[in-house]
């Protein structure tokens, strides 16, 4: 396709009193003084941004909390510029002796645009014709003028990449090595970006009372989720408005990123994206080859699918066989080995499977009402435990243990444990730019769908006898055949592209959202990439700690160096059911160099607290 790039509007200093950069056609900038207003105005940006990232660590919202590493509290100082690039920085912490640094870019609401000029930015600027990206950076500990930037992307769609940076920034270095400064974002539509994709944007207080719906029952509920459906989707569309609503999509956000490249004086991507990043890599590396210069997808996702299926079947294929592996794994593990069901079942993986199934089915018929104290206390019903418990387990198997205990303890008469850690939604501070971004860029709309309900019903009841677990999208789908927010791309993938540089592609060999056969489709549509698969179950090769895969990654990002055929890593240790003491234990006798150490307990890290999701439910 014919897609043209269009320059950054402007690069806006988070300090105040700094100047801000305009870019010009050539790329250069020219300097312009800040009024007092723009002054004042920075510097809110700069406290909401030192805001989301410093008190969003909970995100993405996960049953299992842990602290975030140590780090300095963000303060507020002079900005910072650096030699050839055109953006200015503001320190906002410190993780792992490593400056941390904020900064927001301008972007224009269409990159693809042609008619848009350096002559128009003002104007545009001043009509709010323009997304607010935040962007984050963990520089390199002894950074050098050459030292290239490394963007990252959590997934999604709707992950905020400054709190994913925030969180987990310390262990991705110690993987990634002192060769780069990481560089992550909150894509448009997305967390701290302006303006939010939201369906309830101008009273957010609204969304506990107008989004209670029914929605858990394919078939009982599918009348009023058809109803509050079409009430839904206006409300989204007339929130956002139709000057942004429709331009919250993956295609402008890869363009978004040479924006943020141009920002730092980088002509090459160099890219690591997971999940729905995937997705994000893919529609840059085909749109945007020649700058594709070091792209690493993780956990792949089907970009055919993505935009050009009505259902994404593919996504799929693998689930029902994870939770196998969970059984197989507890089998395996014994009640000795941190399995908790093991003794509960019998010997074969058949049967722990029907004692998790029919134990958790009976909620159906009997919740079970837990009491904590006199402002702690709810209900465990089958649809909580199933989708808000077991299936986000999947994703992790270092999460296996904890998903045993408390089933366990459920299945002997106590559901406190249960309730507890699940009673919220996994993935619930992903908010609305979740639609926004999957329904922009896919087929939705009643133009592609069956028009009635009936007959939407029974193409996705086909689809959800697919799995056990399918039919948690079932308000997702609602909501993508009423969608009301016009499509304003006209990205189709490629069947053959050729890139600037070959990917890096990597995937477990069972995953729960992004099957393996998405990767090996992947592989076959960019030339000379190759595929690092790595033994174990899981979403993203950050599951399974691998140090095969961190070599990998090493030697693609510094060297451009790809393994002559695809490979198979092997893990280092089974996640699933291991304690993190044991994992200490190991590393000690295993392991001799400390950089060795260093990285192989940071993926021990990203194993069990990195929450890479959902994907897309």
């Amino acid at each position: 396709m014919d897609c043209k790039y269009a320059p950054v509007i402007e690069s806006k200093s988070l300090a105040a009193g700094h100047a801000l950069p305009n870019t010009s056609n050539n790329g250069m900038t020219t300097m312009r003084r800040c009024t007092l207003a723009q002054q004042l105005k920075n510097l809110l940006k700069i406290c909401l941004l030192v805001f989301l990232i410093y008190f969003t660590h909970t995100w993405p919202n996960q049953p299992w909390h842990h602290r975030l590493p140590a780090t300095t509290p963000p303060q507020l100082v002079n900005a910072i510029t650096y030699p050839g690039e055109h953006i200015a920085w503001t320190p906002c912490g410190n993780i792992a002796n490593r400056a941390l640094e904020c900064a927001n870019l301008t972007v224009p609401i269409d990159q693809f645009n042609t008619n848009f000029t350096s002559t128009t930015s003002k104007v545009l600027s001043d009509q709010q014709d323009t997304f607010l990206i935040p962007l984050i950076r963990l520089r390199s500990a002894n950074p050098t003028p050459s030292t290239r930037n490394l963007l990252l992307n959590p997934g999604g769609p709707g992950g905020s990449g400054t709190a994913f940076l925030y969180q987990r920034g310390a262990a991705l270095a110690a993987i990634v090595g002192d060769g780069f400064h990481l560089l992550s974002f909150d894509p448009r539509g997305v967390n701290g970006s302006e303006p939010r994709a939201s369906c309830y944007r101008h009273d957010e207080s609204l969304r506990g009372e107008l989004s209670q719906v029914r929605a858990k029952r394919p078939v009982e509920d599918s009348g009023e989720l058809w109803a509050w459906t079409g009430n839904f989707v206006r409300a989204c569309a007339d929130a956002m408005g139709p000057r942004y609503a429709g331009y919250v999509n993956t295609p402008q956000t890869a363009a978004d990123m040479n924006s943020i490249l141009d920002a730092v004086g980088q002509r090459g991507l160099y890219y690591w994206g997971f999940s729905y990043g995937t997705i994000l890599g893919q529609t840059y590396a085909t749109l945007f080859p020649d700058r594709a210069e070091r792209v690493i997808i993780d956990g792949v996702a089907n970009q055919f699918d993505w935009y050009e299926s009505l259902l994404d079947a593919e996504m799929i294929v693998d689930t029902d066989r994870v939770f196998e592996g969970f059984a197989d794994e507890c089998i395996r593990a014994g009640e000795e080995g941190g399995c908790a069901l093991a003794s509960m079942a019998g010997s074969s993986t058949g049967e722990l499977l029907d004692l998790v199934v029919e134990g958790v089915a009976k909620l159906k018929e009997d919740p079970v009402g837990v009491y904590v104290n006199d402002t702690l206390y709810g209900v465990l019903d089958y649809w909580t435990l199933w989708y808000n418990g077991v299936f986000p387990s999947l994703y992790k198997p270092a999460a296996w243990r904890d998903l045993a205990d408390n089933l366990a303890a459920l299945f002997r008469g106590n559901a406190t444990a249960a309730w507890l850690a699940y009673h919220k939604p996994a993935w619930e501070s992903l908010g609305d730019s979740l639609k926004f971004i999957s329904l922009n860029d896919g087929l939705s709309g009643p133009e592609n769908w069956p028009v009635d309900r009936l007959g939407l019903l029974d193409d996705l009841l086909r689809f959800f006898n697919q799995s056990r677990f399918a039919d948690i999208q079932l308000d997702y789908y609602f909501s993508k055949q009423a969608w009301a927010v016009r499509r304003t791309h006209n990205y189709v993938p490629e069947r053959h592209v050729k890139t600037a540089h070959p990917l890096l592609i990597m995937s477990t060999t069972y995953d729960p959202v992004c099957p393996l056969v998405s990767a090996q489709g992947a592989r076959r549509v960019f030339e000379g990439s190759r595929l690092v698969e790595v033994k174990g179950y899981g979403h993203c090769t950050l599951a399974v700690p691998s140090s095969c895969v961190a070599r990998h990654v090493r030697d693609f990002l510094y060297e451009g160096n790809l393994p002559e055929k695809d490979v198979q890593c092997e893990a280092d240790t089974n996640p699933a059911f291991a304690k993190p003491e044991e994992a200490i234990t190991l590393v000690e006798s295993r392991f001799f160099g400390e950089e060795e150490k260093q990285i192989w307990m940071a993926q021990q890290e990203l194993a069990r607290e990195a929450w890479l999701g959902p994907w897309r439910m």
